[in-house]
């Protein structure tokens, strides 16, 4: 046959789901990335909210640093904020993390 006739030939018909195999992998490594820690987080961030307590020592998403004195039952807290111990009224929900507590050595 010449080099023509080759080329004339009809490639077999390939099965569509191999045409979307990349596409779908693409999917599924972003969700394993993306998606799954952003859930994980999310789960994390809302357990601690549950478990906040008086005497827990808090950042807020606006970045005041202060110790729960208590929590109401509208889902707010009152936080002490040194230096002066002045007392703010936060909701739960602007709480962003813990903040740990330095053990100081003498």
């Amino acid at each position: 046959m010449t080099l023509f006739a080759l080329l004339l030939q009809q490639a077999p018909a390939s099965n569509p789901i191999v045409g979307f195999l990349p596409l779908l992998v693409i999917v599924a490594i972003f969700y394993l990335l993306v998606f799954m820690p952003m859930q994980r987080q999310k789960k994390q961030q809302a357990q601690m909210l549950k478990d906040l307590q008086n005497g827990n020592v808090v950042l807020t998403t606006g970045g005041i640093v202060g110790t729960i004195v208590s929590i109401n039952n509208d889902d707010t807290l009152i936080l002490r904020v040194k230096p002066d111990n002045v007392k703010l009224q936060v909701a739960r929900s602007s709480i962003s993390g813990l903040v740990k507590e330095e053990v100081k050595t003498g």
